[in-house]
């Protein structure tokens, strides 16, 4: 699937043409620039290597600078690799956000806000006791019961339990793209994506 690399900028909301308010998310989609080509004599399989947002010389490694300066570029901060581009590109090119189209959808990648260790309440949903009755004291938010006995006498793995919650890869698939502004690189697409703002995201065609 070809796609772009962009950054979040922010959620707003705008209005369609029958006046209904519609949550949606700005991005900042490229310009991209081709860093390497894959083919499938030399790497097995076919790709474009896209890098996204300059980063200064002195804060990239000798083999990086190397690496971009083939592509006649800056290092870059962010790189990916994307399958299936309909045109065709060489090294040192330039994808903008001009190869999206209103009303198309799109699947955005990326990295869930971290939350940090977390309670099943807030992890799961789970109710918790909730002061209910036979005389519950400091079990508000309490898992329960986790199953286990003298038989299996261990814990299920996959056990909804409490632990790290967030800071996982996440894909939101058939967004629906709202508006293009190929002037300012910018793609609006409808709802929600993942991670915090200025955070780094694929956008898949």
């Amino acid at each position: 699937m070809s796609g772009l690399i962009g950054k979040k900028i922010g959620m707003t909301s705008i209005f369609d043409e029958n006046g209904k308010n519609i949550p949606c998310t700005v991005i900042q989609a490229g310009p991209c620039v081709i860093t390497q080509v894959r083919t499938s004599e030399v790497d097995g399989y076919k790709a474009l290597q896209l890098g996204f947002d300059d980063k200064a010389d002195k804060r990239a490694s000798n083999a990086a600078v190397g690496h971009f300066k083939k592509a006649g570029t800056s290092p870059k901060y962010k790189v990916a690799e994307f399958k299936k581009f309909e045109d065709d590109f060489n090294l040192g090119d330039s994808v903008t956000v001009e190869m999206f189209k209103e009303g198309e959808f799109v699947d955005v990648s990326g990295t869930s806000k971290g939350k940090g260790f977390q309670g099943v309440v807030k992890r799961h949903g789970f109710g918790g006791v909730g002061q209910a009755t036979h005389g519950q004291h400091n079990r508000l938010r309490a898992p329960g019961s986790i199953g286990a006995a003298s038989y299996p006498a261990r814990v299920f793995k996959g056990m909804k339990m409490a632990g790290q919650m967030g800071n996982e890869k996440v894909k939101v698939q058939n967004l629906r793209v709202l508006k293009v502004v190929a002037d300012k690189n910018l793609i609006v697409v409808k709802g929600a994506v993942p991670g915090h703002k200025n955070s780094y995201v694929t956008i898949q065609k």
